[in-house]
């Protein structure tokens, strides 16, 4: 029987079908289908259209995919040691019907083919004894606040997703207690499902007896529960977006936030626009939370799966928010906000009205956490006047946030791109006896505030909120700086206000370049090369006030000072920065590379602590021009 869900009548999911009954691929083809796919910390992705077409926004997947699905769930049932996914079970080749006392959370983002790999993970959990909470479409936030206030009720999550990349992708994020897991425990996984893909010869016909022996009684009762699990996901999601912008788990706390943002949105009306793009945000409480804080909202594209433009949050695919709330600001001068996540809803960025000419603008990813960032640090610092107070950030992020930070007396800790890296930072900072109420990676926009363990655009737009409505939280960043407080405090002043760097957008054309050598010969290169132009370079270098330098490089955690092989360690894929310096030995520029492993590129960046474009464009060429030929030599 086909099962529907309720809200928007889209179908979950028929117990009836078979879904992986058909010819097993051959283990050449199926092992050309996992080379295809990038396995990381952040998630496991590859383009599973059927036809191979990135851009292709059809249902079907290819039965070599169908596989992969069905043995990335087997292999997180033998990470969490479920008896019927052990090594002896699959040899067996016949499903053993063996019981295990583990529960996983599944859930996906609104692209086509994720029912159908829905479908095929959670018929694959149960069959090997998992107990399954399914709560089909739903953005990665809502499941992973779930598992933060819940983490008895799961040992782990699956959620299927492709975050940004384009709709003809999709992929897989594994994790617990509210966060992706930690790099090792990611890889610690990703080598079981390699095993079982290359080395395991019964294991696809064991997943195929197992799915196909799955009583489909026991398949119905968990999709007929989807209504309930995501009632239930919903009303948690709600309580801890309000924890989490209120700062206590208290409910008399969150009636006494709500009641605070009521009144001063009657005294100054605050619209927002929120243009979903079709992705799994459509399912959440966006319009509800935002409408209880009393603000105005207009919704466009909130339907799942109604995806109008490219699902990266950058650039052009703003362009139709700027647009829609220009319009409206023009009917209402309350709009003055809007946003844009991307398809599984863990990152949005934003525009907003620039009060002099009354144009809506697109707001650069950096200044949107270095926003957030000035607000989360500036409730902190005023609710702990005495405490160590800290953000955790990855290498890309600009070094206007140490300015920010140095504001409200705090530090500023760097490690290398991901979300699980800055998580695992932060909870170390915080074992050493900091507060750090804020976290994340500035260079794509995604901040991640406390107790929270991923991006979220409502916490985003609750700390714009408190900044713009809590006089007391902009007062002390501008005081700290030796500003006047103006009246009224405008999102434009405190933009106005800002350190002023000119930064390389995270997916502009000139901040992704394709390599051919290896990561570890590409920068031994790269330091003998930056070696050579220094020398030839210091006059032009020195008139631009460039005196010296320092490298950073970070893996995981760790960010380490210095020049070298000595300084990384195999695969050699960490962050890599030059910091270059004045005469006083400020930074005042940073030129930053890493190999993306979530998408085939590698990523380069710069950093300029001035407004002169000229300035960004010069280093930037240069950093490049180092990269290429350090490809080719």
């Amino acid at each position: 029987m086909l099962i529907y869900d309720t809200r928007f009548h889209l179908p979950i999911a028929d117990d009836q079908l078979q879904c992986l009954a058909f010819t097993p691929p051959s283990r050449q083809t199926l092992h050309a289908a996992l080379d295809s796919m990038i396995l990381s910390s952040s998630g496991w992705r590859k383009v599973f259209a059927k036809s191979g077409d990135e851009e292709d926004a059809t249902y079907e997947i290819q039965d070599q995919d169908a596989v992969l699905a069905s043995l990335a769930a087997l292999a997180l049932a033998r990470h969490l040691g479920l008896p019927a996914a052990q090594k002896q079970a699959v040899q067996v080749g016949r499903p053993s019907h063996t019981m295990g006392d583990v529960t996983i959370l599944v859930g996906l983002d609104a692209r086509p083919t994720g029912r159908i790999l829905g479908d095929i993970v959670v018929r694959t959990l149960l069959s090997l004894g998992c107990k399954v909470r399914y709560l089909f479409i739903t953005p990665a936030p809502q499941i992973m606040a779930d598992c933060n206030l819940h983490p008895q009720e799961a040992d782990a999550f699956l959620y299927i997703s492709a975050s940004h990349n384009p709709i003809g992708h999709n992929g897989f994020k594994f994790g617990k207690q509210g966060g992706v897991y930690s790099g090792e425990e990611a890889e610690q996984l990703s080598r079981i499902f390699r095993t079982l893909v290359k080395e395991e010869e019964n294991a696809v016909s064991y997943v195929q007896a197992c799915v196909t022996a799955l009583d489909p009684k026991v398949y119905r009762t968990v999709l007929e529960a989807v209504k309930k699990e995501q009632e239930q996901s919903l009303d948690r999601y709600e309580t801890f977006i309000l924890s989490t912008a209120a700062k206590s788990d208290d409910p008399i706390e969150h009636k006494r936030f709500i009641a605070g943002l009521q009144q001063e949105h009657k005294k100054q009306a605050l619209g927002v626009v929120g243009e979903l793009n079709g992705s799994a945000r459509s399912v959440s409480i966006d319009q509800n939370i935002l409408g209880r804080l009393g603000v105005k909202t207009y919704f466009l594209h909130d339907r799942p799966g109604d995806v109008v433009h490219a699902i990266v949050p950058e650039g052009e695919n703003l362009s139709l928010c700027r647009d829609t709330l220009s319009a409206l600001y023009q009917k209402d001068a309350a709009f003055r906000l809007g946003y844009v996540p991307d398809n599984d809803g863990d990152r949005g960025n934003l525009v907003y009205i620039e009060e002099k000419t009354g144009t809506a603008h697109i707001l650069e990813a950096q200044n949107v956490f270095a926003l957030v960032v000035l607000a989360e640090l500036s409730q902190t610092r005023l609710k702990y006047p005495k405490a160590l107070l800290a953000t955790v950030v990855n290498g890309p992020t600009s070094r206007r946030i140490e300015q920010i930070a140095q504001a409200f007396d705090a530090e500023v800790f760097r490690c290398e791109v991901g979300e699980a890296n800055v998580v695992q930072l932060a909870q170390q900072k915080r074992e050493e006896g900091y507060l750090v109420p804020i976290l994340g990676e500035g260079s794509n926009g995604g901040n991640i505030t406390f107790p929270a363990k991923v991006r979220d655009p409502l916490n985003t737009l609750l700390s714009l909120i408190k900044l713009l409505r809590n006089r007391e939280i902009p007062k002390l960043w501008f005081r700290s700086n030796g500003l006047d407080v103006p009246h009224p405090i405008s999102l434009e002043r405190i933009i106005e206000s800002l350190p002023v760097y000119t930064t390389t957008g995270a997916f502009s054309k000139d901040g992704k370049m394709n390599i051919h050598q290896s990561h570890q010969v590409l920068k031994n290169r790269y330091e003998v090369l930056f070696l050579s132009d220094w020398e030839s370079k210091k006059e032009q270098l020195a008139a631009m006030g460039i005196h010296s330098y320092t490298i950073l490089q970070t893996e995981g955690i760790v960010c380490t000072e210095g020049m070298g092989e000595t300084f990384r360690h195999a695969p050699y894929s960490g962050g890599y920065s030059v910091l270059l310096k004045d005469e006083e030995g400020l930074i005042t520029d940073v030129m930053w590379m890493r190999g993306s492993k979530t998408e085939p590129v590698f990523r380069v960046l710069v950093d300029c602590k001035t407004d002169d474009q000229n300035r960004h464009d010069f280093l930037l060429a240069w950093h490049r021009d180092l990269i290429a030929r350090s490809d080719l030599a």
